[in-house]
């Protein structure tokens, strides 16, 4: 790791991590009990960046690897290099090997010239986690085309947007998501591909096209965000940004033929198709994927079964794990509350429970990546203590998405580790007092603007051509980056004191009876709205309702309760001017972008709003 000496500059970098030894001289009784709820412990759905006890650390890159500027070349190395291997799968399904791929890609090509596709044109791929999937993608951008991966959690509306705005020419989509876009979206398109089995739905035009090798500054790909405060923006990217990447994680995570991929998060969420499915396929690794969404019924046969070597999820996943699983069944009675609160008894029932979450995942775990948004504390902890072989990743869809990154044997808690290599950060505005600022980084893997939206891209570059990730952060003595919040979702106090709503969230995410949370200013005050875990809560109804005439009013007694309780809580543990002054039941599921974060949009000044259309 190399600093400037200016705590608000770091060159790239790696940390340090340690490892918690438990005290094991403790009686059965604990282990037994434990036993009993690690059983239950795994419901995982999505991922992002996590490592092992056997990770290895390379500072210098592979000559070989960083000469590739295209993924065109990364195709063709790999095909030629990896034929016999296996490059996808589904799990207890086919297998695709490399040759395979290779093959299947030059097919998608045909078809596409076929309808008179020419390179620079784009082709929009719209389809759920399956071998085809990559292979789509790879066909279009070494035929010099543009690939659009659209999250398939959008809209029918936002489908349709997106397609349309992208000037998409032709579509790869799955049969399911296929029916979620209008027939005059299908009806401007040239040609429609099947993914399940590369057979065309339809073809307007029919003359012969061409392809072309691809040059390293030439957009690969149009990437729309999710947008948690605005319609979504085309990101492009280009075929060195995205080789960039690769090579970038190859230094931190080496992987080759013996390493096995379990994908669950969506190939078109930038962190899963850039660390998830390009870097495995230049390196000769397998993915697996599901055919149906990661629940617990699914995954836990798939991880016995696959025992995979490396996972990508997000933090609700692990969240909530640790809230449903862990300080559920540890705020159940008294006296488990209380032997919770003992360090090192704590740190014993955690790592216990590790063994046993180490065992389900086929014990040959080595990366378990974590990224997207914020890990709660309190969940991080647990995995620390557990010894899960995590890390954590930080990054955006504008830069491909890694920009600092902290690998298992440097994690460090509350932390998301320091610049990953090659890439340079620094803070802008800083503090004098906090010490925090906005998050700028100079990276080789930073998009090439915002598809047909000049002002909003000069917007988010510095002077010196430094990208504006919106992001507040600080870093420590040793150069790890700490993430404070969202620029734009920072409250000015009265006293002019910089508030973080993420912060106070994280406070309120912890409590056992709350799900989510976001929290907002309206008319001068912090206000936490709040969507209650009903399955706990009506589990402790029962003592409620005979002072009551039915379930609901016990229901809406115990909630008026909780929210005086949860107030004492959230405000006994931040700084007095990020208390909060009302907390706001908010009865149905919050709506949240595909990559599942909370569209604070729509519940900024929702009080001040309904008050006014009364």
């Amino acid at each position: 790791m190399s600093a400037t000496g200016d705590a608000t500059k770091i060159e790239s970098g790696i940390g340090c991590m340690i490892f918690y030894v438990p005290n094991r001289q403790h009686g059965n009784r604990i282990a037994l009990i434990l036993d009993d709820f690690a059983s239950k412990i795994v419901f995982f759905s999505r991922i992002i960046v996590i490592l092992s006890p056997n990770f290895r650390s390379i500072q210098e890159p592979k000559d070989e690897f960083m000469t590739i500027g295209t993924l065109c070349e990364l195709a063709r190395n790999s095909v030629e290099k990896y034929a016999s291997q296996i490059a996808f799968s589904m799990f207890n399904g086919e297998e695709v090997t490399y040759a395979e791929a290779g093959l299947r890609m030059r097919k998608v090509q045909e078809l596409l010239t076929g309808a008179g596709l020419e390179p620079g044109d784009k082709v929009a791929l719209l389809s759920s986690s399956m071998p085809n999937w990559g292979i789509g993608y790879f066909a279009v951008t070494s035929a010099g085309m543009v690939v659009v991966p659209i999250l398939p959690d959008f809209s029918s509306e936002e489908l349709d947007m997106i397609i349309e705005h992208s000037e998409a020419k032709a579509l790869l989509v799955s049969d399911k998501l296929f029916t979620k876009l209008s027939k005059q979206t299908v009806a401007r398109l040239d040609i429609v591909i099947r993914t399940k089995n590369l057979g065309v739905i339809s073809q307007r035009v029919r003359r012969q096209g061409h392809t072309a090798e691809p040059k390293p500054e030439d957009t690969a790909a149009i990437i729309y965000t999710s947008g948690t405060t605005s319609r979504p923006k085309g990101v492009m990217l280009s075929h060195a940004a995205l080789c960039a990447q690769a090579g970038i994680f190859e230094q931190m995570l080496p992987v080759g033929a013996e390493d096995v991929f379990l994908s669950v998060l969506p190939l078109s969420h930038t962190y899963e198709c850039s660390i998830g499915m390009i870097y495995p396929f230049a390196m000769g690794a397998r993915v697996v994927y599901l055919d149906r969404p990661p629940t617990a019924a699914v995954l836990m046969p798939a991880l016995r079964a696959v025992r995979p070597t490396v996972m990508l999820i997000v933090p609700l996943l692990i969240e909530k794990i640790y809230r449903g699983q862990v300080l559920a069944r540890f705020n159940s009675n008294g006296f488990w509350r209380t032997m919770y609160r003992i360090g090192f008894i704590r740190r014993y029932l955690h790592r216990v429970a590790g063994t046993k979450l180490m065992k389900l995942f086929g014990r040959r775990m080595r990366f378990l990546g974590i990224g997207g948004a914020k890990l709660d504390r309190g969940a991080e902890q647990f995995l620390l203590e557990a010894k899960v072989p995590y890390g954590i990743g930080y990054g955006l869809t504008e830069t491909a998405p890694l920009l600092a990154g902290a690998t298992p044997d440097i994690v460090c808690l509350g932390s998301t580790g320091p610049a990953v290599p090659g890439v340079q950060l620094r803070l802008e505005n800083v503090n004098p007092e906090t010490h925090q600022g906005e998050i700028v980084a100079l990276s080789p893997s930073v998009m090439q603007g915002y598809f047909k939206n000049p002002e909003a891209t000069k917007d988010v570059f510095t002077a010196d051509g430094w990208f504006r990730t919106g992001d507040l952060g600080e870093f420590d003595a040793d150069g790890r980056l700490y993430i404070k919040g969202r620029l734009k979702n920072m409250i000015v106090g009265p006293g002019g004191e910089n508030i973080y709503p993420e912060d106070i969230e994280s406070v309120l995410n912890s409590h056992v009876y709350i799900t989510d949370s976001i929290v907002t200013e309206q008319e001068g005050h912090l206000v936490a709205l709040v969507h209650f875990n009903r399955d706990e809560i009506e589990a402790t109804l029962d003592d409620w309702r005979e002072q009551w005439a039915n379930k609901r009013e016990a229901w809406e007694a115990k909630t008026e309760q909780l929210k005086k309780e949860i107030m004492e809580f959230v405000n006994a543990k931040v700084n007095k001017f990020s208390r909060i002054s009302e907390v706001v039941e908010e009865k149905e599921d919050f709506v949240k972008t595909p990559t599942l974060k909370i569209r604070r949009f729509l519940y900024n000044n929702r009080k001040k709003e309904k008050v006014a259309s009364e």
